[in-house]
């Protein structure tokens, strides 16, 4: 009787044991160009704001919770930049700021993620944006992942903000009429690429 009652037993176990480690194992997502967008904004001669996004980007993100950890690979279009001013957008896309030309991609790669309770709450990496890098600290304003109700597959994702300055990229042309700081609000949702 005991021993028939373990046999019943283990096949559970085996499934317990086996999700568990499915579950420690890291997780990659893929961006979701659908829904991902990079949005900016800078004071105009301190009074108005421009606003902007960059429509264009691909990456991934891995997490790994047990570990609390996780990194994330982004790459963006800066010829995609959107104001809503055509002649604003030309000039941006120009030798004054993007030089999208000459540099069509900006990066942003990032090996420090904190996670907490699962859920990521701080992305720290560096963003290279003319050739030229620097450090950038994006805060999770919130964050969730869901799975179920036509969804094939899981979907992780937030909302991020973070600041930059236009001088650390060499973009001192614009100080005359805008602020040097630039804040970044940052939507993204993901796929999870292993279902």
């Amino acid at each position: 009787m005991k021993l028939a009652r373990r046999s019943r037993c283990m096949p559970v176990a085996a499934l317990w044991i086996a999700t568990t480690m499915a579950q420690a194992q890291p997780v990659t997502y893929a961006l979701d160009p659908e829904h991902t967008r990079v949005h900016w904004e800078v004071l105009h001669y301190g009074t108005s704001t421009i606003r902007g996004r960059f429509d264009s980007l691909q990456g991934s993100v891995t997490l790994d919770r047990a570990a609390r950890s996780g990194d994330v690979s982004m790459s963006v279009d800066t010829a995609s930049v959107s104001t809503g001013v055509p002649a604003l957008d030309r000039m941006l896309r120009g030798s004054n700021f993007f030089m999208s030309s000459k540099h069509p991609q900006a990066y942003f790669v990032a090996r420090q993620l904190r996670l907490v309770e699962e859920r990521v709450s701080e992305v720290r990496g560096e963003v290279t944006l003319r050739g030229v890098g620097a450090p950038l600290t994006l805060r999770a304003l919130n964050f969730g992942c869901r799975t179920g109700a036509g969804v094939r597959h899981e979907v992780c994702g937030g909302d991020f903000e973070g600041e930059l300055a236009q001088s650390d990229f060499g973009m001192t042309f614009g100080l005359s009429f805008t602020s040097d700081r630039v804040r970044l609000v940052i939507q993204i949702e993901a796929l999870r690429i292993d279902q």
